[in-house]
C-alpha cells in the first residue's frame, strides 16, 4: 500500500537524463518506485502529462532571521523550492552574545535590506552558540527544509567584540578561537562556512562588514575547520577589486588559499557588472584554473539580471532625495500620491536636484547617489514589469524610449509611472547581468561547467528585490521559452541534483527509489510569474515584496503537499537539515 502514486508524468528526474513517461510511488516520505507502478495506494495524482521534477534546492538565501519566527518561508515555497541554504555572504545570527544582538541586526539590516525593527521584534534569540541556534531551528516545523552555514562576521564579533566588528586585525589566538567555533558548528550540522568581502556591503550604521578586510591568515585559518572532513563548503561574495585586474587577482589569490586550506569545494558569486563587464570572465577563468589544479571553485550564477524594483513604498525610488518629496515622505501613501498629482508640486519637484541619500551612517549604498545623479541615463534602463513580468525587456520598452516617442522629458514619464496603480506601481531597473541589454551573458554563465544556479537572495533585500522566483524563471525562460536556452533537462538538473550534490545532500535532488519525496508537479505549458507586490506582514509592520507563480499543481516536501494549485496548504513537513545527518523521511 503506497501513500501516493503520481501517474502519467512527464518525468525529468534531475539526474541529467532526458524526459520520459513514468509513474512515481511514495511511501513514508520516500520514493519507492519509478516506472510502471502497480499496487494499492491511498492517493493517486493523475499528472496527465504535467512535468514532474525533484523539488528545487536553493543554495543562496538569507532567511537566517525569518526562520526563527516564520514557518511559511515565502516567497521560496511558492516557486517549487523544497530546500534552502541560508547563512550566505558572511552575515548571520550565531554565535552571538546577548550584548552583540543589536550589532548583528544592524549588520543584516544594512547588508541584506531586512528592516531592523522587524528583526529586533521577530528574532527569538533562543541561542548563543551556533549549536543552540540549530537546536532552536530544529524545534520549529516549517513548510520546507532549511540548511545553515556558520558566518564569518558572526564568528568575528563573537571572538573579538567591538574591535572585531570594526575590522581590527585578528591575532593568532583570535583565529584559533574562530576556527574552533567553526569546527563546532560543522560538527553540529552546519552545511559550511561563508564570508563576505564586498565593497558594497555596509551595516545599517554605514560601517564596513567585520570581515571586509580580514587578512589571508584569518581566512585560511577559519577554512581549516573544514580540513579532513568529507562534507562542508565555503562560500564567498565576489564583488571586490572592481576597478582593476591587479586588485582582483590579489583577492582571488585569497579565495584559492581558502580552498587549499579547506580541502573542500568553494563557491564564489559570478555576476556581470556594468562598470567592469569583463570581471565575470576573470572570475570564471580563475575558478577554472584553480579547479584544474585540484582546488575546486564553483560559480554561483543568477538566472536573470540582478536588478531592483523601485516604488513609492519600496526602499528606493528615483525621487526620494528630492527636497519636495522629502517634505512629504512621512505621509501615508495615498496622501503622498495626492500631493504628487498636483501640477504645481510636480513642476517644483522636477525643477530640483536630488540631495544625497547615502553616507553619514545611511545603509543605502553609494550607488544610490550615483543613480540619482544620472536619472536621465537611469531612465534608459527603467521598465514597467507588467502583469506577467518581462525580465528581458528591449531598450525600446524603456521609460526613456517612451518619453522620446511622446516628446516628453524622461523624468516626467518616470514620475507619472510611479503614480500608476494608486502609487503601487513598481519599476524594474536591471543593474547587473544586463550591460548588453539582454541576457546573452547570463546564458554564457549558466553554460559554464562550474556554474551553480544560485543568488536568489530569498528573504533578503525585501524592499527592493524579489528574486526568490529565480527557480520558476529558470524553468520558464531557460528551460521552455528561449530558443537558445538550456532546455528543460538541464534547467531542472542545475537546480536539483547539481545543487544538492554540491552542498553534500545525498538524499534529495533526483527522483529515484530511496530518495526523499521532494517533488514538483508542474503545468509547464502554463507556468507563469505574476507581478511582485508589497505586503506589510513582517514583525513591527515591516514591508516586503512577494511574488506568486501559477502552474505549480503540487509541491511536496517528504511526500507532503505544501503547495496545491499554486496555493499554500497548512502542512509543515519541513525541518532543519544537519549536514551529515540528513534522513530521507521525517
Amino acid at each position: 500500500m503506497y501513500d501516493t502514486v503520481i501517474t502519467s508524468a512527464r518525468l525529468i528526474d534531475g539526474s541529467g537524463s532526458e524526459e520520459r513517461s513514468a509513474d512515481i510511488a511514495i511511501k513514508d516520505g520516500v520514493i519507492v518506485e519509478v516506472g510502471k507502478v502497480d499496487g494499492l495506494t491511498t492517493r493517486t495524482i493523475d499528472a496527465d502529462g504535467a512535468l514532474v521534477t525533484p523539488g528545487f534546492v536553493d543554495i543562496h538565501t538569507h532567511y537566517d532571521g525569518q526562520v526563527s519566527w516564520d514557518s511559511e518561508l515565502q516567497p521560496s515555497v511558492a516557486h517549487g523550492v523544497s530546500t534552502v541554504v541560508m547563512g550566505n555572504c558572511g552575515v548571520g545570527f550565531a554565535p552571538c552574545r546577548p550584548s552583540d544582538r543589536d550589532r548583528l541586526v544592524e549588520l543584516m539590516e544594512g547588508v541584506e535590506d531586512i528592516p531592523g525593527a522587524a528583526l529586533a521584534e521577530g528574532l527569538t534569540w533562543r541561542w548563543e552558540s551556533f549549536e543552540q541556534y540549530l537546536d532552536a531551528l530544529d524545534a520549529v516545523p516549517r513548510s520546507i527544509d532549511v540548511c545553515a552555514q556558520v558566518t564569518h562576521d558572526a564568528l568575528r564579533v563573537y571572538v573579538m567584540g567591538e574591535p572585531g566588528a570594526r575590522g581590527a586585525a585578528a591575532s593568532g589566538e583570535h583565529i584559533a578561537d574562530m576556527r574552533r567555533l567553526a569546527s563546532q558548528a560543522l560538527d553540529a550540522g552546519a552545511i559550511g562556512i561563508s564570508t563576505g568581502r564586498s565593497e558594497n556591503h555596509k551595516s545599517a550604521t554605514g560601517h564596513d562588514t567585520p570581515a571586509r578586510f580580514a587578512a589571508t591568515e584569518e581566512l585560511v585559518g577559519i577554512a581549516a575547520a573544514l580540513r579532513g572532513r568529507d562534507r562542508g563548503i565555503f562560500q564567498v561574495v565576489s564583488d571586490f577589486g572592481m576597478s582593476d585586474r591587479e586588485t582582483f587577482d590579489r583577492e582571488f589569490d585569497r579565495i584559492e588559499a581558502v580552498g587549499r586550506s579547506a580541502g573542500r569545494p568553494v563557491s564564489v558569486s559570478c555576476i556581470e557588472r556594468f562598470a567592469v563587464p569583463d570581471q565575470w570572465r576573470w572570475i570564471a577563468q580563475r575558478a577554472q584554473r584553480a579547479t584544474d589544479s585540484g582546488v575546486p571553485i564553483n560559480l554561483q550564477v543568477g538566472v536573470r539580471a540582478i536588478g531592483v524594483l523601485l516604488g513609492l513604498n519600496a526602499t528606493f525610488h528615483p525621487f526620494m532625495g528630492f527636497p519636495s518629496y522629502k517634505a512629504i515622505s512621512h505621509l501615508p501613501l495615498d496622501e503622498r500620491v495626492a500631493e504628487m498629482r498636483r501640477a504645481d508640486f510636480k513642476a517644483r519637484l522636477l525643477s530640483e536636484t536630488s540631495e544625497p541619500v547615502a553616507g553619514d551612517g545611511s545603509p543605502i549604498p553609494p550607488m544610490a547617489d550615483q543613480l540619482l545623479a544620472a536619472l536621465d541615463l537611469v531612465a534608459t534602463r527603467l521598465f514597467r514589469l507588467g502583469k506577467h513580468p518581462d525580465y528581458e525587456p528591449s531598450a525600446e520598452r524603456s521609460l526613456a524610449a517612451e518619453a522620446s516617442m511622446a516628446g516628453r522629458p524622461a523624468l516626467d514619464v518616470v514620475y507619472d509611472a510611479l503614480l500608476e496603480q494608486g502609487g503601487h506601481e513598481l519599476l524594474y531597473l536591471p543593474l547587473f547581468n544586463y550591460s548588453s541589454g539582454n541576457l546573452d551573458t547570463v546564458a554564457e554563465m549558466l553554460r559554464h561547467p562550474l556554474a551553480l544556479s544560485a543568488l536568489s537572495d530569498g528573504g533578503a533585500h525585501v524592499g527592493t528585490v524579489c528574486d526568490a522566483s529565480f527557480p520558476t524563471y529558470m524553468l520558464m525562460h531557460w528551460g521552455r521559452d528561449r530558443d537558445d536556452g538550456l532546455g528543460l533537462t538541464r534547467a531542472v538538473e542545475m537546480q536539483t541534483s547539481r545543487n544538492a550534490r554540491f552542498i553534500g545532500l545525498s538524499d534529495r535532488g533526483t527522483i529515484q527509489p530511496g530518495k526523499r519525496a521532494d517533488i514538483n508537479v508542474i503545468d509547464i505549458d502554463n507556468l507563469a510569474l505574476e507581478r511582485p507586490y508589497l505586503v506589510d506582514d513582517l514583525p513591527a509592520g515591516g514591508k516586503r515584496l512577494l511574488q506568486r507563480a501559477s502552474g505549480y499543481l503540487h509541491t511536496m516536501v517528504a511526500g507532503v503537499d505544501v503547495i496545491v494549485d499554486d496555493t499554500r496548504t497548512a502542512e509543515l513537513p519541513g525541518r532543519l537539515v544537519r549536514s551529515g545527518q540528513q534522513t530521507s523521511s521525517r
